[in-house]
């Protein structure tokens, strides 16, 4: 038998022992791929929603909490900000659920965040400021009262295409096409004209924020101050960089947890192969002296037991890695209003962190125990009962 083949074979020589740290590390390891693939992912989205809207400035009512679903905003606001320096063009948007029980449109609700279906009204004229470049099929028309357009991934969830009819508030309308933004909050909705929801609400001449465009080589931040030092107690802005960052500063606390958790798994798995190992030499104490009996070296004895670490480890390793992955994509798919509003992410960078605690476990947890044994008097080792 080679070298190699004993390094691997021999940590399985009691397979209940290995077995159980192998696991201990495992979850550790799993933890860290899981939260590492749903931040990475809501990271990617944070910097599609960043990139995706084409209005730089949002414009809500003072003192709001910017998650209203009714109108807040009187809708003359839409036509007053166009009178502001560096304001190019602007557009009122009202927010909604559908809240509709009947059993056609009760299927509806499944597909949207958090378990219910965001619908917003914009004039179809004012897409592209919601971040919508392009419609496959035909946007719907202002006037109607019976057509929509819907997100990506909603159209997903809920298997529906261009020319299908969904419920909506009691009502049926017409898909009339499809659209992409990047933004997953957006993806995950559907568009209808602004007067036809404002009615559907009994918000009429109500919006829930304006949307505003700045003119070319306008600065954001001095329009932004601009409209709040015009309208002050009544309206405040978020920029799409102020939105990004705070969504990032959540992020980092969830990175943050992340390396916590690393650490605290560097601990207990190291730890945990200690005793492993630590057990494993007094077991082994009679064949350690046979081998150095018949010439092996102190340096070969220890890399034998510290190969034998890592070896757990990265066992642990792929372990912890599959049932990570497995089990993100099994909770996305049992949870469409979770798995539509994220993608997560199979970045290297997740991957080699995980390799590498896995990898730093191994060393350390064996080490104590490969230089007790390269340190076995071969006499003594034998008498060992």
């Amino acid at each position: 038998m080679s070298f190699l083949s004993l390094v691997v074979k021999n940590p399985f020589r009691n397979k209940t022992r290995s077995s159980l740290a192998i696991v201990g590390i495992a979850i550790g390891i799993m933890v860290i791929v899981a939260l590492g693939m749903i931040t990475g992912g809501l990271e990617n989205s944070t910097q599609s929603t960043l990139k995706a809207g084409a209005a730089e400035i949002t414009v809500s009512q003072a003192g709001s909490t910017g998650i209203e679903s009714s109108g807040s905003i009187n809708q003359t606001y839409v036509t007053d900000l166009l009178s502001l320096s560096g304001v190019k063009s602007t557009a009122g948007i009202l927010r909604a659920s559908n809240t509709t029980t009947g059993s056609t449109s009760s299927n509806s609700t499944q597909g949207g965040f958090g378990g219910g279906l965001s619908i917003t009204g914009i004039d179809s004229d004012k897409l592209s400021l919601i971040g919508i470049d392009s419609v496959n099929g035909t946007a719907f028309t202002n006037n109607s009262e019976n057509q929509v357009i819907i997100g990506k991934t909603e159209a997903q969830s809920l298997n529906k295409t261009v020319g299908d009819t969904i419920n909506l508030y009691g009502q049926n309308f017409t898909i009339t096409g499809t659209f992409e933004t990047g933004n997953f909050m957006t993806d995950n909705g559907i568009m209808m004209p602004l007067s036809t929801l404002q009615n559907l609400t009994s918000n009429q001449n109500k919006v829930s924020e304006v949307l505003v465009k700045v003119t070319d080589n306008a600065n954001v931040t001095t329009v932004s101050n601009t409209i709040t030092n015009a309208y002050p107690n009544q309206l405040s802005t978020s920029t799409a960089a102020d939105s990004a960052n705070r969504i990032n500063q959540g992020l980092g606390f969830i990175n943050t947890a992340s390396w916590a958790i690393s650490l605290l798994a560097i601990f207990i798995g190291a730890v945990g192969v200690i005793n492993t190992m630590v057990m494993t030499l007094y077991e082994r104490t009679r064949e350690i002296g046979v081998l150095k009996a018949v010439g092996w070296k102190d340096s070969r004895i220890l890399g034998m037991i510290l190969g034998e670490s890592i070896v757990l480890t990265l066992i642990a390793f792929v372990v912890g890695t599959v049932i990570a992955v497995t089990g993100v994509e099994v909770l996305l798919t049992l949870v469409p209003s979770v798995g539509n509003a994220i993608t997560p992410s199979f970045s290297i960078y997740i991957f080699l962190r995980a390799f590498g605690i896995a990898l730093i476990v191994g060393v350390i947890g064996g080490l104590y125990p490969a230089y007790r044994a390269s340190r076995l008097s071969p006499t003594e080792a034998l008498r060992y009962e």
